[in-house]
């Protein structure tokens, strides 16, 4: 049984908390939040001890893994702390996107986990679902041949305005790891941005990419859609066919360029994907299936260092934006 703390108890510690809870390989130890009253409310909710400092919980608490579901600027700098202090005490680590807003916070939560030999993951669940996983395998296994072009679009309603980049770093660690999942790394990026009516942030953008492989790539995100609608599509070319995920998990296409006949992975009525939240369920699963097949740390899915590959392009993009558009190399 493994023992799980979550830090950071509102909103997505909320899912963290019950889905610990709920998976029986794990046992939810203690939850922490900066303010007592939450911490107490959801230590009252799941019978587990509450506390306001992770040190003390960590000295007083029998804790194998801690969740880091904390929130702060751009959803990521109040990431830092908690994770450093529980890598410090010897823990697995697993952080809510961004692992921080903070591109050098990033690098030295990424280097101090592999110096320690830890696993650090990160909340990157868009690449976990039916449709992807299959969409994946079609690549791995060379039916789309050599990669050719990547088009992907995340696009939500979020009237936040944290801060001017709060749109690139908030959500498109999303987006860039579910690109690099299927193309690898980035190696350049050109950004264009604008601002919706009444916005002071860039809330849309265009994002040119250069994959390492020689793959080409177009990234479309923006804040200022509609819930109601799909909000993501990945379409993924090769020079021997092409696949299209819709949706997150709603279906993915394969269309091979020597036949008429596709293959076709839907979300059924029954059994399948209820929703959004249910990509957290699956995301979890795996980690907590790589920690107890003993998966070494440098090879752990969407790991630290996954999330950080994402902050990099993001931080890039930013400083094309800020260029006017020029071309930045990825820092590798």
């Amino acid at each position: 049984m493994i023992n799980v703390a979550v830090v950071g108890v509102n909103h997505i510690g909320k899912i963290h908390c019950q889905a610990y809870k709920n998976h029986p390989g794990t046992a939810l130890a203690a939850v922490c939040d900066l303010m007592p009253e939450r911490a107490e409310a959801a230590g009252r909710l799941h019978a587990v001890p509450a506390y306001t400092d992770l040190r003390e919980l960590l000295a007083r608490e029998r804790v194998d893994v801690v969740i880091v579901a904390t929130a702060g600027v751009e959803k990521g700098s109040h990431h830092y702390e908690p994770a450093m202090i529980a890598l410090e005490a010897g823990k697995a680590v697993f952080v809510e996107k961004p692992i921080s807003n903070d591109i050098e916070e990033a690098r030295r939560m990424v280097a101090f986990a592999r110096e320690r030999n830890l696993p650090l993951a990160c909340n990157l669940n868009h690449r976990f679902t039916p449709a992807a996983h299959k969409a994946k395998a079609l690549v791995d296994a060379g039916k789309l041949g050599s990669l050719l072009f990547l088009n992907m679009r995340l696009t939500i309603q979020n009237p936040q305005e944290d801060t001017e980049w709060l749109h690139m770093r908030a959500l498109h660690p999303h987006s860039i790891d579910v690109m690099r999942y299927f193309a690898g790394d980035i190696k350049r990026v050109q950004a264009f941005m604008t601002k919706a009516p009444g916005r002071s942030s860039w809330s849309t953008v265009s994002v040119n990419m250069e994959f390492a492989s020689g793959a080409v790539g177009h990234l479309t995100g923006s804040y200022d859609m509609s819930m109601r609608h799909p909000i993501e599509y990945c379409e993924v070319a090769g020079h021997q066919g092409r696949i299209v995920v819709d949706n997150v998990y709603e279906s993915m296409t394969y269309y091979p360029h020597d036949s008429d006949e596709l293959t076709v992975v839907r979300n059924p009525l029954f059994g399948g994907m209820k929703g959004f939240d249910d990509t957290f369920e699956h995301r979890i699963n795996r980690f907590i299936e790589e920690l107890q097949a003993g998966v070494k740390p440098a090879d752990i899915t969407a790991s630290g260092a996954d999330a950080l590959a994402a902050q990099e392009v993001i931080e890039a993009a930013i400083q094309s934006q800020r260029l006017g558009g020029a071309p930045v190399t990825v820092p590798s």
